[in-house]
């Protein structure tokens, strides 16, 4: 159910949905969510409700300049419980079942990323990495020989990743 015109309820519904995730999550995941999955917000008003949020000091900024990943503060929860009740309760629970349901897909999503690319010999490099909030955990450059083997990689990884850390640094420091 998006709201059109009420900037306010936008907020709460994007302060709502970093409540219900409680997990930092970066513009894209926020995008994916409140616009492209579900029609909860409008996807030109996200941005500029991101900013004000940060603005307002309602969440904050705790990744990268890469990657960016936002989290609400306090003064964020505040806010939200002063004016939950704003925010129509068919939107909250719509938002409560679909966090719940989705909400370790995302932070997988989010946590695990893969890139590949050719290199001038005709052999591709894949670019995988495990994101911590902070930092990264694990960055892991493979060179292989054809793009189906790359492009297959970049699919596993999301399932993949944290077995592989687990792996490596059971190998590593064991």
């Amino acid at each position: 159910m998006q709201v059109k015109g009420n900037s306010s309820l936008n907020k709460l519904i994007m302060l709502f949905v970093f409540d219900k995730m409680e997990v930092p999550l970066s513009e894209n995941t926020l995008l994916d969510m409140c616009c492209s999955t579900n029609n909860w917000l409008a996807y030109m008003d996200c941005q500029p409700i991101l900013n004000q949020l940060l603005d307002c000091g309602w969440i904050y900024n705790i990744g990268s300049d890469e990657e960016p990943l936002y989290s609400i503060t306090t003064d964020g929860r505040i806010c939200l419980s002063n004016f939950f009740i704003n925010i129509p309760a068919s939107t909250r629970e719509e938002i409560a079942i679909f966090v719940k349901n989705n909400k370790d897909r995302y932070r997988r999503k989010q946590e695990c990323v893969a890139d590949y690319y050719m290199n001038k010999d005709g052999t591709y490099t894949v670019f995988l990495k495990i994101i911590e909030p902070t930092q990264p955990a694990l960055e892991l450059k493979l060179v292989v020989p054809n793009r189906q083997i790359a492009k297959d990689i970049y699919k596993k990884w999301g399932d993949k990743a944290t077995d592989t850390y687990r792996n490596i640094y059971e190998n590593l420091v064991d």
